[in-house]
């Protein structure tokens, strides 16, 4: 009890305080960087001098649906076709992705190593056999999956970025199918949002972005280096991320549009988010405290920036959580000798107001995403846009069982099927057609 105030503060209350707290000084960036993305303009970096040449890589399992959209879209850029060439390793394929592959136009390698599973391992056996057989022919590499599609001034956008001397970028992740479920409308949303009010603020603060899943871009310098790929965990792309901001390499980031594939149900969902948020454990153990001394010791906000979307900020939301409800429950259960109605009170309105907070909070960011970038929505259903400004914090708070789960639970690579078989045009149409078959 405060002797000058005559009010206690029990230790519920003292930890929601820290808590609140330290979620606010963590955080309070990405306000800023919201305003950043909403109100300036950019980035823009000019025509580039040169016209690179580049590979484009594609590790596809079982993706025979959709392979040759991807491939043709990708021979159909307005960038010189003689200085982009395309390779798909067929992984471990029991359909006729390959075949699909080469009569789109790509050079495809055939892998079979049951062993040794994951985008990670087809990356570096790809990226070896590239080098081994093309040496010094590529100055960069694109990364995508299967189910992509490009914009198609996606390469010449991307190379004007890469001409001012970035050896990694990323680029605006959009969605072909938005409208196939409330689920696929909440992925785009948060990708829509990424891009937006998160890299490209990092790009306009100069300050270093993070690759994610597809879509992006590394210098030959930097596979030549690894002679392949060494980034292997279940999140190979930020683990990534996580390598550069460590040593200091800047990540860029260019609005060049690409189309990824969302799961429509909420279980292939769950697969798929278990394993990112495994992964997010993995990187995080692994250059958390790397990525702490770097931003404490060369004051970099590139390596804090990482740390915070690594931290399992979701985690200590479930602490402070589980420990109101079980203040709450004690409590009543002692009648008034524990914890008197007052505190009592606080607790249920601290549990009601952090659930309600992050709702709101997330409305927010679905509803702000959806006006200023709705011109990037391609829905045909009006209802789905609308419906999923509410049900996109649902959504999110199925993250909640996610991060208890991957802590103790052992997680493997688990493709995720795509059959969204449709064009670039079908896509910007908002068709119908855009929906799973």
């Amino acid at each position: 009890m405060s002797p000058s105030s005559g009010v206690s503060v029990a230790p519920i209350e003292f930890l929601n305080i820290v808590v609140g707290v330290l979620f606010t000084l963590c955080f309070l960036y990405q306000v800023v960087f919201f305003f950043i993305g909403l109100l300036c303009t950019g980035p823009d970096f000019g025509p580039a001098r040169i016209q690179h040449r580049y590979a484009y890589f594609i590790a596809a399992h079982n993706e025979g649906a959709v392979i040759a959209n991807l491939v043709r879209s990708i021979k159909e850029q307005d960038y010189p076709a003689e200085l982009i060439d395309v390779f798909v390793v067929a992984d471990a394929c029991t359909d006729d992705t390959a075949d699909q592959a080469r009569s789109a136009g790509a050079i495809v390698y055939e892998r079979h190593d049951l062993s040794r599973k994951g985008k990670s391992w087809v990356m570096e056996y790809g990226f070896q056999r590239i080098l081994e057989e093309y040496p010094g022919r590529h100055e960069a590499f694109f990364i995508f999956d299967a189910d992509n599609l490009l914009s198609k001034d996606y390469t010449r956008i991307m190379n004007d970025a890469f001409d001012q001397g970035y050896l990694a970028l990323t680029s605006y992740r959009n969605s072909k199918n938005f409208g196939s479920s409330w689920v696929s409308a909440a992925y785009s949303i948060w990708f829509i949002r990424e891009a937006r009010f998160l890299n490209k603020a990092r790009m306009l603060c100069n300050t270093s972005c993070a690759v994610s899943g597809s879509g992006y871009l590394v210098s030959a310098k930097i596979i030549q280096a690894m002679q392949g790929w060494d980034f292997h965990a279940l999140t190979e792309d930020i683990q990534f991320s996580a390598f550069c901001a460590v040593h200091g390499l800047k990540i860029g980031y260019a609005p060049a549009v690409f189309y990824d594939e969302q799961p429509i149900t909420m279980a292939a969902s769950l697969r798929q988010r278990m394993r990112w948020v495994k992964g997010f454990y993995q990187v995080f153990f692994t250059y958390g405290e790397s990525l702490l001394r770097r931003a404490v010791t060369a004051c970099s906000f590139s390596a804090y920036d990482l740390l915070m979307i690594i931290a399992p900020a979701t985690l200590l939301t479930l602490i402070s959580l589980v420990a109101n409800g079980t203040f709450l429950l004690v409590g009543l259960l002692s009648h008034g000798f524990l914890a008197t109605d007052t505190e009592l009170a606080r607790c249920l309105g601290s549990i009601f107001l952090s659930l309600f907070g992050s709702y709101v909070t997330f409305f927010f960011m679905a509803l702000m995403t959806t006006i200023v970038e709705r011109n990037q929505i391609h829905c045909a259903s009006r209802w789905r846009v609308i419906a999923n400004i509410f049900t996109f914090p649902l959504f999110m708070f199925t993250y909640i069982p996610l991060t208890v789960s991957a802590l103790f639970l052992k997680v493997d690579w688990i493709p995720t099927p795509h059959d969204v078989s449709v064009t670039l045009d079908e896509v910007i149409q908002g068709a119908d057609k855009a929906r799973a078959k």
